[in-house]
């Protein structure tokens, strides 16, 4: 049967060339419903760290976790993770190191990671960073709808080049227990029976997903940053999931 639990913790993490400010309107919603939320900047994405250039997968991964023990996350009291696009790598390194400390991760607009995959792993070994494509050209990627023009002329001032070492590594995963771990996708630019459909044919970018024991998947329709064009849906999506289990 399925039951709530109170005061739940959650860590929100977003993707590329995004640090905790993304999140800044969802974290809003979150705290007026009596969440225990927190967001945070991956390595390689704060703009004043002199170093955020040679930063790595496993450097993000730790940056995850350590906030777990500051937030007294345990067995016993776990988070819930939010992962936000290119946010999928380190989060599924998380998941595979330490899945007794995650109640249920929510990817938004994302899924996990395949052992042995990296975001793009010919990324040429002289470029030290990605920086936010033009608009023009991040569109024929990833969808825009819904994106005001304040926003993304915050997005375009705000945006940190990604490190070329995260997008090149390579994920490791050796856990199965990883799979159990209770799973919600939010699916905003693609539909969750497109994706459940492309999981059960294999494709390479949604397989992770047909090992899932536990998925709950919920369509918000919008473009791919829900946090900033359905905020408010967006944050009651991430507070439902992490109340809920069974």
């Amino acid at each position: 049967m399925a039951t709530e639990t109170n005061n739940p913790i959650i860590v929100l993490v977003a993707g590329h060339w995004l640090g905790a400010w993304a999140w800044d309107e969802v974290l809003d919603h979150l705290e007026t419903d009596h969440a225990r939320a927190a967001a945070i900047t991956l390595p390689g994405l704060d703009g004043d760290d002199p170093a955020r250039t040679t930063r790595t997968l496993d450097d993000q991964a730790r940056a995850i976790t350590d906030p777990l023990a500051r937030l007294d996350v345990s067995k016993e009291q776990p988070a819930t993770l939010v992962a936000h696009s290119g946010a999928n790598a380190p989060v599924s390194l998380v998941l595979d190191r330490h899945p007794e400390l995650v109640h249920r991760v929510v990817w938004v607009d994302s899924g996990p990671m395949a052992t042995g995959s990296a975001f793009a792993a010919d990324f040429p070994e002289d470029m030290a960073e990605l920086p936010l494509p033009p608009f023009e050209v991040l569109s024929q990627q990833a969808s825009l709808d819904g994106l005001s023009t304040e926003a993304l002329d915050q997005f375009r001032s705000r945006a940190v080049p990604e490190p070329g070492p995260v997008l090149r590594q390579t994920v490791e995963l050796t856990n199965d227990a990883r799979h159990d771990v209770p799973t919600t996708l939010v699916c905003c630019s693609i539909s969750s029976a497109q994706v459940l459909d492309l999981a059960r044919e294999g494709h390479p970018l949604f397989a992770e997903v047909a090992k899932l024991r536990t998925i709950d998947a919920i369509d918000l329709p919008t473009g791919h940053w829900p946090m900033w064009s359905r905020a408010r849906d967006l944050a009651e999506v991430i507070g439902s999931a992490a109340t809920h289990t069974g």
